[in-house]
C-alpha cells in the first residue's frame, strides 16, 4: 500500500492545479503509467466520465481505496480477470487485453489465417481484436450476450462459431447468425473440428452433438453409453484419422466413429480426471492431470504414466495442460493460479510477475501459427459457478445470502463515511494552509 500512495502523490505532483484539468491529467497519467492498483485505475475512469471534483474528493477517494486493499497485497491484475500472452512458453506473459475490465476470461480462439485476429469468450459477452489485442471490441451485443464458454474458427478462419446461454451462433459474411440446434446444445464447453469438410462437434450440457454443414445445422450423437456420462471435456485430432478424445465422469473416452460408439482409456490413470489435452507435436501423445500429476500418453491414450512429481500445493484442480514439442516444458492453468516447469514436471512453480496470483485460470490456448505463443484466461469467479449461472440463467445475487449482503452494505457504509471525513479534514487542513499563507503575504507574523 504503501508503494501505492507514493505513486499516487508522485502523479498528484505532477498534475497541474486547477480542478478538471488536474483530474483529466491525473487520469491520462494514470492510464499511461499503468498503475499497479486497480482502485486507481478504477477511480480513474470514474473521474473520465465525471470530471468536475476536487482535489480533497480526489485524495479522499484514492485513500479509502488504498486502505480498503491494504490487506491484500495484490497485483494490479488480481483484481480483475484478463486474458495473458506468452511468447516464450511461459517465461513472460504481458496483458493480452489492454484497455479492458474483464470479469472473467472464459474461452478464446485465434484464427489459423490470421494470429492477431482473436475471439475471446469473456463471462458475459464475445469481444475481437484484429490487432492481436491492442483494441477490442464487442461482437453483436444485440445477439451474443451471456458467458461465452467455447469459440472457435472454422479451418480456414473464414467462418467461426460461439455459444452463449441463448443458443449456438455462426459468423458467416461478418454477421452472427443463429444455428439450428437443440436447447441443450448451450451453453456449451468445447467445439472442436472434425476431419471431414464441415465436421465439427460440440460437447453441450451433458451430450454430444455433430454439424455436418459447418456449424449451421445440429444433431444429437447418440453414443449409446448406458450410464449417460457428463461431458465435460472434447478434444480431436485428425491425422491419421479423425478421433475424437473425451472426459466424463472423471473418465477418458476415446472415438474413432464420429463419438457413436466410446472406448475407455484409463490404463494408468486414477480416478477423477481433471483435465485433457492433444500435443499438437505428435497425433499419439495426450497429456492428462488428476490427483496433483500431470500424465503422458504416446499411444493414443492406450497407456498412460505419471509424469515428474505431484504439484507442490495438495488439492490443486487444474484446467489446461499445455507441452512443448520436446515435452520439457510444461504450463498448467490451475484454480490457484499458473504452474509451469522447465524440467519434465520435476519442479513446479507458480507464476507471478504479470499474472493475478489468487485467481482461478482456466483457457489456456496456443497460437497455432506460432510454437510458444500461448494465450491463459484468468477470472473473478470460480469458472465452475459462471457456469452455472450460464445453464440456471442466475445471476450474482443468486449467490449472496442475507448476511453476507448486510455485511457488504456495512462495509460500503463505513468506506463512504471514511472518505467524507477524510475530505472534510483535508478541507479544514487546505483552509489552514491557505489562510496561514495569506497573512504572511501581508507581513503579518
Amino acid at each position: 500500500m504503501a508503494l501505492a500512495w507514493r505513486r499516487f502523490l508522485w502523479l498528484r505532483a505532477k498534475a497541474p492545479r486547477g480542478s478538471e484539468p488536474e483530474v483529466v491529467a491525473l487520469n491520462r497519467l494514470i492510464r499511461k503509467v499503468q498503475s499497479e492498483e486497480s482502485g486507481i485505475r478504477l477511480l480513474a475512469f470514474f473521474m473520465h466520465r465525471n470530471p468536475v471534483v476536487s482535489r480533497q474528493t480526489l485524495n479522499a477517494s484514492v485513500f479509502v481505496l488504498l486502505m480498503a486493499g491494504a490487506a491484500a497485497e495484490a497485483h494490479d491484475p488480481s483484481a480483475y480477470g484478463g486474458l495473458f500472452r506468452t511468447r516464450d512458453f511461459g517465461g513472460v506473459w504481458l496483458n493480452a487485453d489492454v484497455g479492458l475490465f474483464v470479469g472473467g476470461a472464459v474461452s478464446l480462439a485465434v484464427n489459423p489465417a490470421n494470429p492477431n485476429h482473436l475471439l475471446l469468450g469473456t463471462d458475459t459477452n464475445l469481444l475481437v481484436t484484429r490487432n492481436g489485442g491492442r483494441d477490442w471490441k464487442r461482437e453483436a451485443p444485440n445477439k451474443l450476450f451471456g458467458a461465452v464458454f467455447s469459440v472457435a474458427f472454422l479451418e480456414d478462419g473464414k467462418a467461426a462459431l460461439c455459444s452463449t446461454p441463448a443458443g449456438v451462433f455462426r459468423l458467416e459474411a461478418g454477421e452472427w447468425l443463429q444455428a439450428v440446434a437443440a436447447a441443450e446444445a448451450a451453453p456449451s464447453r468445447a467445439i472442436v473440428p472434425g476431419a471431414a469438410p464441415g465436421r465439427v462437434y460440440l460437447a453441450g450440457r451433458r451430450d454430444l452433438y455433430r454439424s455436418e454443414d459447418g456449424g449451421r445445422n445440429w444433431s444429437k450423437v447418440e453414443h449409446g453409453l448406458p450410464d449417460q456420462p457428463e461431458f465435460t471435456t472434447l478434444a480431436s485430432t485428425l491425422q491419421p484419422q479423425e478421433t475424437l478424445f473425451a472426459i466424463a465422469d472423471g473418465r477418458v473416452l476415446m472415438s474413432r466413429d464420429g463419438g457413436q460408439s466410446w472406448a475407455v482409456r484409463n490404463a494408468g490413470l486414477p480416478p477423477g480426471v481433471e483435465a485433457l489435452s492433444v500435443d499438437p507435436a505428435s497425433a499419439d501423445r495426450l497429456w492428462a492431470a488428476a490427483t496433483d500429476r500431470v500424465y503422458r500418453s504416446d499411444d493414443g491414450g492406450v497407456n498412460w504414466r505419471a509424469i515428474g512429481r505431484p504439484l507442490p500445493e495438495p488439492g490443486t484442480s487444474v484446467r489446461g495442460i499445455a507441452a512443448d514439442a520436446s515435452a520439457t516444458r510444461l504450463v498448467l492453468t490451475t484454480h490457484r493460479g499458473m504452474f509451469r516447469s522447465s524440467d519434465r514436471g520435476e519442479t513446479w512453480g507458480l507464476i507471478e510477475g504479470n499474472l493475478p496470483v489468487h485467481l482461478e485460470a482456466r483457457p489456456l490456448v496456443r497460437d497455432p501459427t506460432h510454437a510458444d505463443t500461448l494465450y491463459a484466461g484468468y477470472a473473478l469467479l470460480p469458472y465452475s459457478e459462471i457456469w452455472r449461472i450460464a445453464v440456471e440463467g442466475g445471476n450474482l445475487l443468486n449467490r449472496v445470502d442475507v448476511i453476507s449482503l448486510a455485511g457488504g452494505l456495512a462495509f460500503l457504509l463505513l468506506l463512504g463515511v471514511g472518505g467524507v471525513l477524510f475530505a472534510r479534514w483535508l478541507a479544514a487542513r487546505s483552509g489552514v494552509v491557505n489562510s496561514r499563507r495569506h497573512h504572511s503575504g501581508k507581513g503579518i507574523p
